[in-house]
């Protein structure tokens, strides 16, 4: 492909990007093939010569775009929504023609500035105090490993990276019952082990971690020879959004000389709202590491994490290496490739300049009130239905519901709403039982988006029912 064909195909893609998001709502949001299909349609052996960009095109409308879920429609209310914001996605396209590798201030210096200033204006959003700084990561997976290695290290007095964990004793880390399993598997890549990642029960209205157990945890592994290492908080967990006491929770740390390290992963965005922090974010003062995914809610394009550190000094002791051919010589600068376990970086900061730039937070906060009124609303709505039950309460944007009968219906009536296809939610669990799960944040959807779902899940139980009786 030459440049003049390039700016042809460019063009192109520019346009069926347009016109996709313009009619993504005729098409089901989740994808309707069976495991395999899309592989069976493909060739088992590549080309052995160059083909024309039409018939490349032509088969990516007819194998890949069948077996897509659209993560962009706006009645999209699984997981978390991976947002793109259209700015988002141009800085994305300037980022992938640029092709920057952004490892060292020297490799890409305009990245490596543009970063610190994204980190400063998302701590003053967040209302932060002075003092923090931050790091973009790939994902949250990547920031809480980072802090796990943290944790390890300070509790080893950084030996463990240089000696390995044996003799070390058992390091623990404690979490309450509702965190993500990416907090499980950095306690495994870190070798902490599954077994000294101590969770603990919640209680109060948002699912905090219950403090006095906490404390006797770490009171009693101090006595059993144990080593406690750190806390790790959530702010918005997945499940059903979980929230725990921050302050709370940063007062036994302090007593206990803990490394802590805050899961806001999803709800950290809401928190560029001054009326949300009260509840959820009051004590964030003081913790250690914080993450939040601009990736998630806030719109920006995927992938694009957020760590913000009290001070990076221990996250580099635990992290920095620096061979010969990576040094800088010359003035000081950052080198945020030394924050991180990976050594390639990408521009990630571009999406966010552009973001913030083109909605301003307050257009950005707009988005997220919506999302969350609309989410009580339809909460209302399905509570309403015959026989539904609302097992959590909104928290934020997300809830989570029963229809009648036992787990086997719950998963029946997520299985029967998926295949439909006008809306996408995902099963959960709580309390021992199987639930509903529903968070609005997919960034253009409408009210009337959000409200058509009471509709459709109405229609969809009373078929299945029917179904079910003949």
């Amino acid at each position: 492909m030459n440049w003049d064909e390039f700016a042809r195909w460019g063009r192109h893609v520019s346009d069926w990007a347009a016109q996709y998001h313009r009619t993504i709502r005729d098409r089901p949001v989740r994808a309707r093939t069976r495991p395999g299909e899309i592989a069976g349609k493909l060739p088992v052996a590549p080309p052995e010569r160059g083909e024309a960009m039409d018939a490349i095109m032509a088969d990516f409308e007819r194998i890949v775009m069948p077996g897509i879920t659209h993560w962009q429609h706006p009645r999209f209310f699984a997981y978390f929504s991976s947002n793109a914001a259209p700015p988002s996605m141009l800085a994305e396209m300037l980022v992938s023609t640029i092709a920057a590798q952004c490892m060292l201030w020297q490799t890409s210096p305009a990245a490596t500035e543009l970063e610190g200033v994204m980190i400063d204006w998302l701590l003053q959003a967040m209302s932060l105090p002075e003092g923090y700084t931050g790091v973009i990561q790939d994902s949250a997976s990547s920031a809480t490993l980072s802090a796990v290695l943290t944790m390890r290290e300070k509790a080893t007095a950084y030996t463990g990276n240089r000696d390995g964990l044996g003799g070390k004793g058992n390091l623990r880390i404690y979490c309450s019952e509702q965190v993500h399993s990416s907090i499980d598997r950095a306690a495994w890549v870190a070798g902490i082990g599954q077994r000294n990642l101590v969770k603990l029960p919640t209680k109060g209205p948002r699912y905090g971690i219950d403090i006095d157990a906490l404390q006797a945890a770490i009171t009693r592994d101090r006595a059993s020879g144990h080593i406690p290492a750190g806390i790790i908080a959530i702010t918005g967990g997945t499940g059903i959004g979980a929230s725990d006491d921050l302050g709370a929770v940063l007062q036994v740390a302090r007593a206990e000389g803990l490394y802590t390290h805050l899961d806001a992963a999803w709800a950290g965005a809401a928190m560029i709202c001054p009326e949300f922090r009260a509840d959820f974010w009051s004590g964030v003062e003081g913790f250690d590491s914080i993450v939040f995914n601009p990736h998630k809610w806030l719109g920006a394009q995927f992938d694009c994490s957020v760590q913000f550190l009290r001070d990076p000094r221990p996250q580099l002791n635990t992290l920095k290496i620096e061979p010969e051919y990576l040094k800088t010589t010359g003035e000081a600068v950052t080198n945020y490739s030394e924050w991180t376990i990976p050594l390639g970086r990408r521009f990630r900061a571009l999406k966010l300049w552009f973001l913030i730039r083109s909605y301003g937070l307050e257009g950005l906060r707009a988005r997220l009130r919506n999302h969350v009124s609309w989410a009580g609303e339809i909460c209302e709505e399905i509570r309403g239905l015959d026989g539904f039950e609302i097992v959590t309460e909104p928290i934020l944007s997300l809830f989570t519901f029963r229809c009648p009968g036992d787990d086997t219906a719950q998963q029946a009536l997520v299985d029967a709403l998926n295949d439909d296809g006008r809306i996408y939610l995902t099963q959960g669990s709580f309390g021992g039982r199987k639930v509903i799960r529903f968070q609005v944040g997919q960034f253009d959807a409408t009210r009337d988006d959000v409200m058509m779902a009471a509709t459709v899940i109405a229609d969809v139980y009373e078929r299945l029912v029917h179904s079910l009786e003949q």
